[in-house]
């Protein structure tokens, strides 16, 4: 699933939030037969496999729990909205959910505000906690070293490429770049042969949000030596070569227009444009993007491209250099957490426990073109044969990265996107946006940075 940012809401829209948010959960008088679960809903009437997949899951519940009840709590908003409602929902008892749905991104957000529970007492009694992978479970793992999260799968990232537009440019149909240079040559060459299309995306600027941040800026930073945070020294990285080597890729991108118009770059809209616009239309030879976009394509999406598999190809995204391990992703994804102010816990972990089966969890991962995050499905071979490209991107996982998802990220996050901005438009060079970074770096985490 893909990540996306916050947004600050206007008072007036987060009080209306707020109200609604008191309504959904019908106030105080919590019955404790009844556990409470809080989804995200899709704003898109076409895709509902969250409500269908839950609508299964509180069947099974019920039946294995008599006289136990399953109330399902959608909230149909864009993501900023969501999180907003989320937390006006889990600051009072009266209103607060059983069991509620966090983005990664915010988790520790919410964490520190302490509207979650600790989960450690009930994973510590869970056998089925031991078949997740190790990176998965630290998503959820906040700097007290506790855990406040079951993560429901994640997503990696990687290069998707069209192999028309490459046997038009001359380029191979399993291309595998092992360099950034790699990467850019190929768009060079596709700019070259095939002008008509546009050759590499990469995310970028405020309005692309998360996306550029994380799809666009940090996958070619973890790709580099640096990073954006020293996890010995619990500090944030300031004045790193990667990162004005990450900015001078984008840079590059942009100056020699190998990617969209700035102005479809910086449009709103650019992921909706991208996969239901560039990619099915064959516009686009190059996408640096997620794991998730199938599920766009998927019969009954409303955006149906069944030709997908066999017009795209995949490579990893190289290192800068090659230098091992070669390749590199990001992930996120989203957890089920249980809020502090919860009338039934209890409940809501078994619910968790019903949602995790083996069974259950690879239904999941299937049906929302998710990789899964526990060991025995990604073996399964039922799984990798599901859909095209889940053995791809399910491989990935040993080589990714999760975002240093601290309370201070989301404004680092901001701050990654307006230094992307200014070097796409070129109103900035890469060391004034390296060197205005560094100084909202220092704003956003009360200095608490080391210089490189």
């Amino acid at each position: 699933m893909p990540v996306r940012p916050t947004a600050v809401l206007p008072s007036l829209l987060a009080t209306a939030l707020a109200a609604s948010a008191l309504t959904a959960c019908g106030g105080s008088g919590s019955d404790p037969d009844t556990v409470k679960v809080s989804f995200k809903q899709s704003t898109d009437n076409s895709i509902h496999v969250m409500d269908d997949y839950l609508a299964d899951i509180k069947k099974q519940f019920e039946k294995a729990n008599p006289g136990k009840k399953v109330e399902l709590v959608p909230i149909k908003a864009p993501d900023s909205e969501y999180y907003t409602k989320l937390q006006q929902m889990l600051r009072s008892a009266k209103t607060a959910p059983d069991l509620v749905y966090e983005d990664t991104f915010l988790i520790n957000s919410d964490i520190t505000s302490g509207y979650l529970k600790p989960l450690d007492a009930y994973l510590a009694k869970w056998p089925d906690w031991n078949r997740f992978i190790d990176t998965a479970k630290a998503a959820a793992k906040a700097e007290d070293g506790k855990t406040y999260g079951v993560p429901d799968g994640t997503d990696t990232r990687g290069l998707w490429y069209d192999k028309g537009i490459f046997a038009k440019a001359g380029l191979p149909a399993d291309w595998q770049p092992k360099t950034w240079d790699e990467v850019l040559d190929a768009a060079r060459t596709i700019k070259r042969r095939v002008p008509d299309v546009t050759p590499l995306n990469v995310y970028t600027g405020k309005p692309a949000g998360e996306a550029a941040a994380m799809q666009g800026f940090e996958m070619l930073l973890y790709g580099t030596e640096d990073r954006l945070y020293d996890d010995s020294a619990k500090k944030w990285i300031a004045g790193s070569q990667g990162f004005e080597d990450a900015l001078s890729f984008v840079e590059t991108a942009y100056r020699e227009k190998l990617g969209p118009d700035v102005s479809t770059a910086l449009d709103p809209n650019i992921q909706t444009i991208v996969r239901g616009d560039l990619l099915p239309k064959g516009k686009l030879g190059i996408n640096l993007d997620g794991s998730w976009l199938p599920q766009d394509w998927l019969p009954g999406s409303g955006h149906e491209w069944p030709e997908w598999s066999s017009k795209l190809g995949l490579a990893y995204m190289p290192t800068q250099h090659g230098q091992a391990p070669g390749k590199v992703s990001m992930s996120g994804g989203w957890t089920w957490s249980v809020p502090a102010k919860a009338a039934n816990p209890d409940l809501a972990f078994d619910f968790i426990r019903t949602m995790q089966t083996k069974a259950n969890a690879q239904k999941w991962y299937v049906a929302n073109s998710g990789i899964s995050v526990r060991e025995d499905v990604a073996a399964d071979p039922a799984y990798a044969k599901a859909q095209p490209g889940i053995k791809f991107f399910t491989d990935l996982v040993a080589s990714t990265h999760y975002r240093p998802a601290y309370p201070a990220y989301p404004k680092v996050s901001t701050a990654i996107q307006e230094a992307m901005e200014g070097v796409t438009t070129g109103d900035t060079s890469v060391e004034e946006a390296a060197r205005s970074y560094d100084d909202s770096l220092k704003e956003a985490t009360d200095d608490q940075v080391i210089e490189k």
